[in-house]
């Protein structure tokens, strides 16, 4: 089952789509989602703006290579780069660590779920989703996550 979500620079899971099938892409359930829809009406983001030295930006989300370009996309370059583009790449990668790092986070906490399950269908998001909120409310207490830790007993 996919879980595709949208986390925010502290780590944090903003937004969940969870419940396709696993065979499915990502550009599929992100075309077919709420967020998807939201963000192409401009009702994600109103009217929200951030300064970057003295140029005012509206705020994107950041994708990979399988995401479609969109005003409120970024997503890398692809084919021959030049070294402008090379140097977009690698500082647009390094943005989405933070990404890489929310996920690689919930999975250490909730390892459980990377197995297969008993529970039924219906009942897999409704899991997930909480390992997400539960996510969020260890990481804005500031609980370090310590991947291979193990309590002595």
């Amino acid at each position: 089952m996919v879980l595709q979500a949208l986390v925010d620079h502290k780590g944090r899971f903003t937004n969940i789509n969870v419940g396709w099938p696993g065979k499915v892409h990502d550009a599929r359930v992100f075309r077919n989602s709420d967020l998807f829809r939201r963000l192409q009406e401009g009702i994600y983001f109103p009217d929200q703006k951030i300064t970057v030295g003295d140029v005012e930006m509206p705020i994107v989300i950041l994708g990979d290579p399988g995401y479609p370009l969109m005003p409120w996309l970024m997503k890398p370059y692809t084919g021959a780069l030049d070294s402008d583009k090379e140097l977009f790449n690698y500082r647009l990668s390094k943005c989405r660590m933070v990404m890489e790092c929310a996920f690689g986070c919930w999975k250490g906490r909730w390892r459980s779920l990377l197995t297969r399950s008993d529970l039924s269908e219906t009942n897999i998001p409704i899991v997930v989703a909480a390992c997400c909120v539960l996510h969020n409310l260890c990481e804005s207490k500031g609980e370090t996550f310590m991947a291979g830790w193990e309590v002595e007993a």
